[in-house]
């Protein structure tokens, strides 16, 4: 731990450095990659989506002596073949059953074969029919929501930054979050419930906010920076990412704990439900938001900007200041030691 907040105080001071806008074709290229095959992914595999999505018959079933999906789904399967029935236990001693959409009449001779299989009583084993109207309604309200958010981020970072290429790479790392996340729950077959939509709306936000933080820094150090001849522009803005790293690895790891817990004691102690599908959510895109800041979003400004007259002749003065005193063309510093 010592040896951490030691790494930390000398990125701080630049005595060491890590290379992120040194490096930010390669960073942006695996970003790049990363979401190219987020995007490919569901166009293979699909989306797992829960019951609230795709509509169909749920069964809960309590009071009973074994949770495994081996007897449960078997049982259904007995009573109505073809229903592909998915058991999802919700505590020690209760399991949830979804199936396809069920008939009244095959409904009920799913309940009675739940009633005789687990032997429990009759009101134990209650039935609800989902329609797939309210995912969709979830869905449209979602994007809706997104479309709004991301509008009011884009104008209030421009505005707060003073410049529209903070706000645009800002949100760039937050659509890079988005697409990689979903490409994660693709992948894995997680399934995709309107609580685990919920959790990945608040994943946003704390990319977000994350963001701000490595974002006011490099503001912070490339003020009025046409005049400074100790450093370029793109290490400045190199500089101000390393003096918040380990702050925004702090904050994500703080995040990223409780967070954590709430996904071991849904899983483990719960069962699966509401709790595991926010906090899954929020997991995955903590970390995911977490490495968007430091890798795509802070590399995208430097690379922004390195066009703009103002900035390649501040850089060039640097370089000509370097050579007249004989160093390298190279920042004080060009790699990170823990």
């Amino acid at each position: 731990m010592k040896r951490f907040f030691a790494w930390g105080n000398r990125l701080h001071s630049g005595e060491s450095s890590i290379p992120f806008v040194g490096k930010a074709k390669l960073w942006l290229g695996i970003a790049g990659v990363l979401v190219l095959l987020s995007l490919l992914v569901p166009l293979i595999f699909g989306f797992n989506f829960g019951i609230a999505f795709k509509g169909g018959s749920q069964f809960q079933v309590d009071h009973v002596s074994d949770t495994s999906a081996a007897k449960g789904e078997g049982i259904v399967n007995e009573a109505v073949s073809g229903s592909e029935p998915r058991l999802t236990p919700t505590s020690d001693t209760a399991v949830q059953i979804e199936t396809n959409q069920l008939t009244d009449s095959q409904m009920q001779d799913v309940r009675d074969a739940l009633v005789g299989g687990y032997d429990v009583k009759v009101e134990d084993v209650t039935s609800t029919f989902v329609g797939p109207e309210w995912g969709q309604d979830v869905t449209s309200k979602m994007i809706r929501a997104l479309v709004i958010f991301v509008a009011i981020a884009l104008v209030v970072m421009a505005l707060y930054f003073r410049t529209w290429k903070m706000s645009v790479a800002a949100i760039v790392g937050l659509f890079a979050v988005m697409i990689v996340t979903m490409g994660i729950y693709s992948a894995t077959g997680f399934e995709v419930t309107p609580e685990a939509i919920i959790g990945f709306l608040t994943v946003l936000s704390f990319s977000l906010y994350d963001t701000v933080v490595v974002f006011d820094k490099i503001r912070e150090n490339t003020s009025r920076f046409e005049e400074k001849r100790n450093l370029k522009f793109s290490e400045l803005v190199n500089l101000g990412v390393n003096q918040t790293t380990v702050r925004s690895i702090n904050t994500s790891v703080v995040s990223v704990l409780p967070i954590a817990s709430i996904l071991f004691i849904g899983v483990f102690l719960l069962g699966a439900g509401t709790l595991v599908d926010i906090s899954l959510s929020l997991f995955i895109g903590t970390i995911v938001a977490a490495a968007s800041t430091l890798f795509v979003a802070s590399p995208l400004y430097a690379v922004l900007r390195a066009n703009e007259p103002a900035v390649k002749a501040q850089e060039e003065a640097v370089r000509e200041l370097r050579l007249k005193n004989g160093e390298a063309d190279v920042p004080p510093v060009t790699h990170a030691e823990v």
